[in-house]
């Protein structure tokens, strides 16, 4: 059973800021403050007035990395862009080398397999790639943390231009161009870009360098919004900016791949939201890459061909279904592993039980993120989700915002092989041996940083409301928000005293709860996704915490409340 959440409702917005901002309706004013929004001047830059849009020249080295790409392509020397299996990645390579061949340039892609190379830079890939003549590599969403790679790379008489978003580790060789916000010394205003946002900045400056006559580098903003929404990035600031024009893009003027990847999950393109790239396409590019190679989400994205377009498509649709049913196989085994551990600030659980062949431990591995996800969501602590992979074990982590689980990792980096990510998610490979010394440290430390902190949940709620007063105009106030995620979350409110009229268990497992909820007055429609075990609990009314939305599907909207956690009345 999921850990009992705390509701904190934000204050009510101030008479001197409700003043301020008196040309906005009043729930959205309630909105804009609860976003730090308290004047006129912000609220015209959150809600689009003005463009947070950068100088890509502002990014170190940006000047070095459009020489040497432009000089390369001009010399018609052999160019790889070095990706990453994830959807910022995928779609980093795909920006990068539609980019290039704009340019005329000779170039292709590599996306290391999940299974067989990891994450990042490895050195037989670039022996290879040394050995097949390339001369220019330019990374994207990876290559800061790796010194090593780098270096061999030079050695071998190849040039290399770094650009990722991730956390910098070791100082790299000062022969590499590398672009990343995150440098010690940076200028650069946003910090946050996700790395096909950084993909996008380096085509900003080339194209400022040189341009094209038949592409426009906002040709680009799908693949920068798909990319930034799927790896959870802040929707703050230029990223917001990104993604909102990003969204336009795709509405408008779809490329090929991305419309019949919509249509396969019965989206309908004119009306895509953040969300849904976050919970629908997202998913479905990564599907690809965890079960079997990110190939197929690539071409996916190249694709224009209405035929092959919609097969690769069908074929993402189905990985995601096969992913969802072993992932759930996985929830259940770490959850049983992790109820005889109950307490611990840090929850560990290795996925080894049933592995009959290296298919079934490449399957695991490749999902070891998502159940990470799924207890650190159950138990509101950080998780790591280890799997035996020949002599080593390989882990994906997932963590709370009171707990920096990549900081945490670089303290016990003289255990692993390699590691990275964020401060909310993380990977490692270890040898076996060391193991057990890596969890006894993890412990500790978490011990260490997490054992004062009361450890509960909060849903954070923008406003409580009637559900009388909840009508579909404010739904066209909550778009104003958009795009959320991350830092900039979606509205949530609070109504009480609400009347279940009707309740069934839905999905394939019988997990959610689709319920009629009712004031007297007016009667909504609503959804309860995982709140299926409260059914035989349920009283005759409820306090609800929810988002107000529509519900796009087939071509159909209706309005529905979508509820994230909910309570008996207190008085009936």
């Amino acid at each position: 059973m999921p850990i009992q959440k705390k509701w904190e409702i934000a204050p009510l917005i101030p008479a001197d800021v409700d003043e301020s901002l008196k040309e906005y309706p009043p729930i959205l004013r309630q909105l804009l403050f609860n976003r730090n929004i308290t004047d006129a001047a912000r609220a015209n830059r959150y809600l689009g007035k003005i463009q947070y849009i950068y100088d890509p020249y502002q990014l170190n080295s940006m000047n070095v990395a459009v020489d040497r790409l432009l000089s390369a392509i001009d010399q018609h020397k052999k160019i790889v862009v070095y990706g990453d299996y994830d959807v910022d990645g995928v779609a980093s390579c795909a920006l990068m080398v539609s980019l290039i061949r704009g340019y005329g340039g000779d170039v292709r892609h590599y996306i290391p397999d999940r299974f067989e190379e990891g994450y990042g830079l490895n050195k037989e890939a670039i022996i290879s790639l040394g050995k097949s003549g390339v001369d220019l590599i330019l990374t994207v969403d990876c290559g800061i943390r790796s010194p090593e790679e780098v270096s061999l790379a030079l050695e071998l008489g190849i040039q290399v231009i770094i650009s990722d978003h991730h956390e910098p580790d070791k100082n790299l060789p000062d022969e590499a161009a590398v672009i990343s916000p995150r440098m010690i010394g940076s200028e650069y205003p946003e910090k946050n870009l996700a790395g096909v946002g950084l993909a996008y900045k380096i085509a900003q400056a080339t194209m400022k360098e040189r341009t094209l006559p038949h592409l426009i580098v906002e040709d680009f903003l799908d693949l920068v919004a798909i990319g930034t929404v799927a790896d959870l990035v802040p929707l703050t600031g230029e990223n917001r900016t990104l993604v909102r024009d990003g969204l336009e893009h795709i509405r408008h003027k779809p490329r090929q791949g991305v419309f019949s990847l919509a249509r396969a999950c019965g989206l309908t393109i004119e009306a895509i939201t953040a969300r849904n790239i976050g919970f629908i396409l997202g998913p479905r590019l990564n599907a690809a890459g965890r079960l079997e190679t990110a190939q197929e989400s690539y071409q996916l994205l190249m694709a224009t061909d209405v035929l092959e377009a919609g097969e690769r498509a069908q074929k993402l649709d189905d990985f995601n279904k096969e992913r969802q049913k072993q992932t759930r196989e996985l929830v259940e085994k770490a959850l049983s592993q992790i109820a005889e551990d109950d307490g611990a600030n840090l929850h560990f659980a290795m996925m080894d039980d049933g592995i009959n062949s290296e298919t079934d431990s490449k399957s695991k591995i490749g999902i070891l993120g998502l159940v990470a996800s799924r207890v650190t969501e159950s138990y509101y602590r950080p998780s790591i989700i280890a799997c035996n992979d020949k002599d080593v074990v390989r882990a994906s982590c997932r963590s709370i915002p009171e707990f920096h689980i990549t900081k945490a990792l670089d303290k016990c980096a003289d255990l692993l092989i390699k590691h990275g990510g964020h401060a909310m998610a993380a990977g490692f490979t270890v040898n076996k041996e060391c193991l057990p010394e890596l969890k006894a440290r993890m412990l500790k430390i978490a011990a260490n940083e997490l054992q004062t902190i009361d450890l509960n949940p909060v849903i954070h709620i923008d406003l409580e409301i009637a559900l009388k007063d909840l009508r579909p105009e404010i739904l066209n106030q909550q778009d104003q928000l958009e795009p959320t995620g991350m830092d900039n979350p979606e509205a949530i409110y609070v109504s009480r005293n609400l009347k279940i009229r009707h309740s069934k268990m839905v999905g394939s497992e019988k997990n959610h709860l689709r319920m009629t909820l009712s004031d007297g007055t007016i009667t909504y429609d609503a959804i309860a996704f995982n709140l299926a075990y409260m059914i035989d609990t349920l009283p005759d009314y409820v306090d609800v915490v929810y988002k107000f939305e529509r519900n796009n599907f087939q071509d159909r909207t209706t309005l529905q409340l979508n509820i994230l956690d909910m309570k008996p009345a207190c008085s009936g």
